[in-house]
């Protein structure tokens, strides 16, 4: 059975950095595309930031150029780096692997304030 877990979220001030990590147990992980969303309170899911099992990443307009999307396959693991952080980012970030997305992880809050 396939689980993804994240971790890393928090609260952090404006301007400041955070690390979402997803860890995916199983062994499909380097064989899919996986990505990240996200959902503000009353507030429809964004795609965030997606990447290809070939390392190609793709990136919602809000974030590109201060989030940056990686893997690595041998540990079955997926990143977000978020840098620049606004008050608008303030949200539950979701990993999911496959396209369409097969599964998804229970979600890690991230809060940006002041």
């Amino acid at each position: 059975q396939v689980q993804l877990v994240e971790s890393g979220g928090g609260w952090v001030q404006p301007g400041g950095s955070l690390r979402l990590s997803c860890a995916v147990s199983g062994s499909i992980f380097s064989l899919n595309a996986m990505g990240w969303y996200r959902q503000a309170p009353g507030k429809q899911r964004e795609l965030v930031a997606s990447i290809r099992s070939d390392g190609m990443p793709n990136y919602a307009d809000s974030v590109t150029g201060r989030f940056t999307i990686s893997r690595d396959n041998a540990k079955n693991t997926g990143y977000l780096q978020m840098n620049s952080l606004k008050p608008e980012d303030t949200a539950v970030y979701y990993c999911y692997l496959g396209v369409p997305p097969l599964y998804l992880g229970p979600g890690t809050q991230v809060t940006v304030s002041s």
